[in-house]
């Protein structure tokens, strides 16, 4: 069962990061990007890996595509002639071949599910959150905190520079 559903998430994280970048329309790109990072992070849960399943839906696929979105709305490009508005038989044909050859690959998976090594139990607590956070706090702890100070003065210089803007505008004025 493992195995047929790591199948049907990898097509269908390579169908829509093809889909994403063949299509001419940027909101549906966008939206083929979206389905990409969930099926990516289905891959991360058939890993067991909880804790990236989740930041990757949360981080990447939630906040970061809002902007995204935002960003391709704020720009309000013309409406772009869509990859497939001529209707051609060797799309079609294309199609089929596909379908096929999905097929193949399911039947040939079929085939070698008993073949498939068991996984250790030692593979169990690997990518949960406990084991990320007991290596991040533990192995990592400097290069942890030192990224820490380092977005805090980023952010702390960005707001300095903001205000001297404000106020040599201010007494322009």
């Amino acid at each position: 069962m493992v195995t047929y559903a790591f199948v049907i998430l990898a097509v269908l994280a390579i169908a829509t990061a093809l889909a994403m970048i063949l299509n001419k329309n940027t909101v549906n790109s966008a939206l083929f990007l979206v389905l990409n990072l969930l099926s990516v992070a289905g891959l991360y849960l058939l890993l067991q890996a909880q804790f990236l399943a989740m930041i990757q839906v949360i981080v990447y696929a939630g906040a970061i595509m809002v902007l995204f979105l935002f960003v391709i709305m704020l720009l309000n490009l013309d409406e772009e002639v869509s990859l497939f508005s001529k209707f051609r038989a060797k799309y079609i044909v294309a199609f089929l071949l596909g379908v096929v050859v999905f097929g193949q690959i399911i039947y040939s998976i079929g085939g070698v599910t008993e073949m498939l090594p068991e996984i250790s139990p030692n593979m169990e607590f690997i990518g949960t959150v406990e084991a990320v956070g007991e290596v991040l706090y533990t192995d990592y702890l400097l290069p942890f905190e030192m990224t820490a100070i380092l977005l805090t003065a980023a952010v702390v210089g960005a707001l300095m520079i903001a205000q001297y803007k404000v106020k040599n505008t201010d007494q322009e004025i």
